[in-house]
């Protein structure tokens, strides 16, 4: 008979991997069921089993799903994600712990210390383990050091209020992504339209601010307006100024100044100069972290969130998903810069830091009660990919620079006169460097250099111009300026924001990496403004985050809110039940106008009258690509049935457009339909540089037949 043992939970297969061998005296024993690894070894005389899961293990689902969608429904449990089609690989985790927790006397969750984390671990205690309590680990790194402390003062009960949250969080989301999407898109079936639309909670709202964003940009109307510039010199220094007036809004007082300063010279009236101090920046939370990763090297939200993700599994930096700009002291400091002053890479910058005689960084306000800042662990990295490097390397150098002394910044103020009119000329240089020196290369510091010029010295004038210009639209929303806005608001978590944002790239409401909201996107918004406001209301969506707040600070039920959540759905979607003709016919126009524009692949190279759409088949409940002259032109191509699949701009060598095909948790990829193979930007140029582009050569072995066979490489 097997002796029992502990099981500790872990979330991802990594942390299962490093948690046993930090707790483990002696040697562990990596084990295996169902082909999932899994870690047995003693600590104190303890026997001790370390499982993963692989994220959720449970998803809410309806509790009987009905043939024809129908809403509200509010029926929901929780049920093994594995049931859904494209998470059939979670199942054989989920055996694992399940025959793991037979033997097993007691529970320890070493999930990460959020909300997800908490809400994936309890649902496999209470689901799997059969059990209604255990204790929980709380770390920010997975070091030796911080998982030893975990486990030595793990809480003696799970952490209730988070996990409460949580599952309030998930049952809310669910309600209002479920509901509102089926009710978007049976208003556009039931106006004789057909595509897959989808809303939520906080989706709906995001959308709604780019959507008044776009607004704003088209409903602008550019007002004149005109700035007079002038070059100097000063014996051999040149100096470029502008007039003290900036902007004139009214061209006959421009002209007025042109008149009085044309063919006349000045003289330097003032130089003023100030130094000034700059602080070093805050420690990176994940929003910031976010922000400049796409700022710098153009990585999506997600993209980074994904990168941090791997770098903290790896443990060479603290937990990502902290919304915290706090560094305490507790952390070790001193440690984490010995241990980067033994990296070639950072040697010299560490010792820099740990030559001072007083270490304090500078911290900002913002505080996370479960997390502390991200900062790198110190241990050295082994065999990064470039993405990897560079976010590493930024979060190296960010902690680096906050321990950093203010830099000293020169701030130069000159004031000419010519004939009675004032102009401007700002310089701007770093006098010393300071942190900015620990940050290169991510300090953006501009420099303005102006000439070493005096009060009295007269300017020869070489060049006096009256520039015409115009007032400029307020800017797009970039990924990185969204995910400010929406945390601004208050909308979704540190958590969710990037996945929220990548859901409206993925169900083609907004495009580019300089937002743009699609025609699509348009409609959906414009309709649920018209008629059901509330849908897509940032205050709505407020109220029900800081209602959860208070549930994990205890001063809140699950029961009252979900309560609560149900009575304002049902007379939000009575009120759009009432108005879904109208909102059916609003998007309608947009979705065919829409689907032409993602599912046309090009003109037919078999009859040349005809163009291949992507196709789905009411009938089949497949998709392909057929030719719109069917049945006196019967070409068809295969596609891959699972995924979010759209043709995007660029064409292959054969002329046809590309297919990008998008799967949850896997890097999009791309196909052209007739050659069957996953084009690449070196490819499309190879054949464009060869005049290749354009020519059809039809395949001597039908491609269909290949690309049904499931040998369409990706």
């Amino acid at each position: 008979m097997l002796m029992s043992y502990t099981l500790i939970i872990t979330e991802k297969p990594n942390a299962a991997n490093r948690i046993a061998h930090a707790l483990a005296e002696g040697e562990v024993h990596k084990l295996a069921k169902h082909g999932v690894d899994y870690y047995r070894f003693r600590r104190k005389g303890k026997e001790i089993v370390v499982a993963p899961a692989v994220g959720h293990l449970f998803v809410l689902n309806e509790q009987s799903a009905n043939r024809h969608w129908t809403y509200p429904i509010f029926s929901v449990d929780w049920k093994p994600t594995y049931n859904g089609k494209n998470s059939i690989w979670s199942k054989k985790y989920f055996e694992n712990i399940s025959e793991l927790a037979k033997h097993a006397g007691d529970f320890i969750s070493a999930c990460d210390f959020d909300i997800e984390g908490s809400v994936i671990a309890y649902n496999i205690i209470r689901f799997i383990c059969n059990a209604k309590d255990g204790r929980r680990m709380k770390f920010s790194t997975l070091t030796e050091v911080d998982i030893v402390d975990a486990y030595e003062h793990a809480s003696p009960h799970l952490d209730f209020p988070q996990i409460e949250a949580g599952l309030t969080r998930h049952q809310l989301d669910w309600y209002f992504g479920i509901n509102l999407s089926r009710a978007l898109t049976l208003a556009l079936e039931h106006s004789g339209g057909y595509w897959t639309l989808s809303t939520g909670r906080v989706q709906g709202p995001t959308l709604s601010i780019l959507a008044q964003r776009q607004r704003e940009i088209k409903a602008f109307k550019p007002t004149p307006f005109w700035e007079i510039e002038l070059d100097g010199a000063i014996d051999s220094k040149e100096i470029t100024a502008s007039h003290i007036k900036d902007k004139f809004w009214k061209k006959d007082e421009a002209d007025s100044v042109m008149h009085r300063c044309r063919g006349k010279d000045g003289t330097i009236e003032d130089v003023e100069k100030k130094l000034r101090k700059e602080p070093p920046p805050f420690p990176f939370d994940l929003t910031t972290l976010q922000r400049d990763s796409f700022s710098l090297f153009g990585y999506s939200p997600k993209q980074t969130l994904d990168i941090a993700q791997g770098l903290y599994e790896h443990a060479l930096i603290s937990y990502p998903r902290t919304s915290s700009q706090k560094l305490p002291a507790k952390i070790g400091w001193k440690s984490i810069l010995g241990k980067l002053a033994d990296n070639p890479e950072y040697s010299e910058l560490a010792k820099k830091v740990l030559s001072k005689p007083n270490l304090k960084p500078n911290e900002g306000p913002k505080e996370d009660s479960a997390h502390p800042s991200i900062f790198p662990t110190g241990h050295k990295p082994v065999k990064l990919s470039q993405y990897q490097r560079k976010v590493y390397d930024l979060i190296v150098k960010r902690f680096l620079a906050v321990f950093g002394d203010p830099a000293v910044r020169e701030q130069v103020r000159v004031t000419i006169n010519v004939n009675k009119e004032q102009f401007v000329a700002h310089g701007i240089t770093t006098v010393k460097a300071g942190w900015m020196e620990l940050y290169r290369p991510y300090s953006r510091a501009k420099e303005q250099l102006l000439p070493d010029l005096n009060k009295g010295e007269k300017v020869s004038v070489k060049r006096l111009e009256m520039l015409d210009k115009e007032t400029e639209p307020p800017s797009r929303f970039t990924q990185a300026s969204i995910l400010k806005e929406m945390e601004t608001l208050g909308l979704g978590t540190k958590a969710t924001r990037a996945q929220i944002l990548q859901t409206l790239y993925d169900r083609s409401y907004i495009k580019d990496q300089s937002i743009i909201v699609t025609e699509l996107g348009e409609a959906v918004v414009n309709a649920l403004e018209k008629h059901c406001p509330e849908i897509i209301s940032v205050d709505l969506t407020k109220k029900f985050d800081q209602e959860m707040e208070e549930i994990e600070e205890g001063k809140k039920k699950r029961e009252d809110i979900i309560r609560k959540a149900e009575k304002e759905l049902e007379r939000i979607l009575a009120d759009f039940k009432s108005h879904e003709k109208e909102i059916g016919k609003h998007i309608l126009s947009a979705v065919k106008e829409f689907e032409k524009e993602e599912h046309t692949v090009g003109k037919c190279p078999e009859c040349r009258g005809g163009e291949l759409h992507i196709i789905h088949s009411k009938k089949s409940g497949k998709r392909f690509v057929g030719c719109t002259s069917y049945p006196k032109c019967s070409r068809s191509f295969p596609l891959p049935q699972r995924g979010f699949i759209h043709v995007i701009d660029k064409k292959c060598f054969c002329g046809l457009g590309i297919v990008e095909v998008r799967n949850t948790g896997r890097r999009p990829w791309r196909l052209c339909v007739m050659h069957g193979f996953n084009t690449t930007e070196k490819k499309y140029e190879e054949a464009k540089a060869a005049g290749k582009i354009g020519v059809y050569k039809k395949p001597k072995v039908p491609v269909a037949a290949k690309a049904a066979s499931g040998k369409l490489a990706k």
